[in-house]
């Protein structure tokens, strides 16, 4: 008898912070406002399982929003979707 294999949402566990993909339109904003280039990005790789959930390609830049117990609420962080070499 074949196992059916399981899918698991990695997005929907309490312990992954929110995740998006920028339009191309929010990265161009985001690299004016940092002035920085696609390459200054902490990297993830396009394997990585949060970026398979997103449907993420090389190229994309991600945004992470993650929960912080400091003076804010909540920190966004930005990483650029490359292929594993």
């Amino acid at each position: 008898m074949a196992k059916k294999s399981k899918k698991l949402d990695v997005l929907a566990h309490e312990l992954v912070p929110f995740h998006s993909i920028l339009s191309k339109k929010e990265t161009k904003q985001l690299l004016k406002d940092y002035a920085i280039r696609l390459v200054d990005l902490p990297r993830i790789y396009q394997d990585d399982p949060a970026a398979i959930a997103l449907g993420a390609r090389e190229g994309d830049v991600i945004k992470i929003v993650r929960k912080s117990d400091t003076i804010v609420d909540t920190v966004d962080t930005y990483r650029f979707v490359v292929l594993r070499r």
